[in-house]
Order: structure tokens, then C-alpha cells, then sequence
């Protein structure tokens, strides 16, 4: 698990955050190997956290054999795929642990089609431009065929 210290925010309050995300794994079946934090200025645009930071991250993973990351913040779809690009293993963020939580626990039939409504509407966004290596139509200004002129 991952958390950030920002200016204005002490650490107990981290400290509050990340126990609160540990108890939400645990109702997912997750078992929290580590917890890792970082005080910043601001959050990283790329990665969230810091390039250092996130080495140490990508190490410690390995060592301890995790095959699961979780953020207690969301992540940006730029940042979840940058992150993911570098450890090489899943990332989620609190509001995916969330959803993935509702989702196991929802009975009826309309309970299941919200939190599957809501799980979508979350990974919409993340999906932009994951299948643009299968679009024919990468053409741009200045480029135009003449296929069929004789």
C-alpha cells in the first residue's frame, strides 16, 4: 500500500487513511504485505509518487513477492498506466478497492447492475487510447492517398 504526505496534512491523519485502506483490503481478501509513504510538495504528474520512491516501490515488491499495489488516493489514468508500465504488476487506487468491494458483496440483480454502471463509468476514462496500435486510420494533415486514380 501506498500513501502520501502533502503539506497541511499530518501524519496522523495518513496514518488514519491507510489504516481505514488495510481494513478495506482485508474485506476484499487482500493481504497487506507492506505499507510504504512518501512526503511530497506535490504529486508527481507521471508516477504520484516520486521517481525514487517509486524504485524503492518496484524493489520492495519484488522482494516481498506482491502482485498487487494499492494507492489510497485515485490515481489519473496517465499515472495508473505509467505506474503500472513500471512495476509490472497490478495497480489499483482506494476507489477501485471500493467498487471491486461492492461488487462482491452486491445480491440482487439491480444492486449488481449499479456497482457494474459504476465500475464503468470508473474505468472509462483509464481505457482512452489503450487500442489506437489497431486503428488503420492514422493518417494526418498532409497525407492523403490516391488509391484507385488512374
Amino acid at each position: 500500500m501506498i500513501g502520501t504526505v502533502l503539506p497541511g496534512v499530518n501524519d496522523v491523519d495518513v496514518n488514519n487513511h491507510l489504516n481505514e485502506l488495510k481494513m478495506l483490503a482485508k474485506t476484499a481478501s487482500v493481504k497487506t504485505l507492506s505499507i510504504v509513504t512518501q512526503r511530497l510538495q506535490k504529486i508527481n504528474p507521471a508516477f504520484y509518487i516520486g521517481k525514487g520512491k517509486a524504485l524503492q516501490v518496484i524493489d520492495q515488491a519484488q522482494l516481498i513477492g506482491a502482485n498487487l499495489i494499492i494507492f489510497d488516493d485515485e490515481l489519473s489514468p496517465s499515472q495508473l498506466r505509467n505506474i503500472e508500465a513500471a512495476l509490472e504488476c497490478k495497480i489499483i487506487d482506494r476507489n477501485n478497492l471500493i467498487l471491486d468491494i461492492f461488487a462482491s458483496r452486491a445480491q440482487t440483480a439491480h444492486a449488481k447492475t449499479q456497482v457494474e454502471l459504476a465500475q464503468y463509468q470508473y474505468l472509462l476514462p483509464r481505457l482512452t487510447n489503450m487500442w489506437t496500435h489497431l486503428s488503420r486510420q492514422k493518417g494526418g494533415v498532409g497525407k492523403t492517398t490516391t488509391i484507385g486514380k488512374i
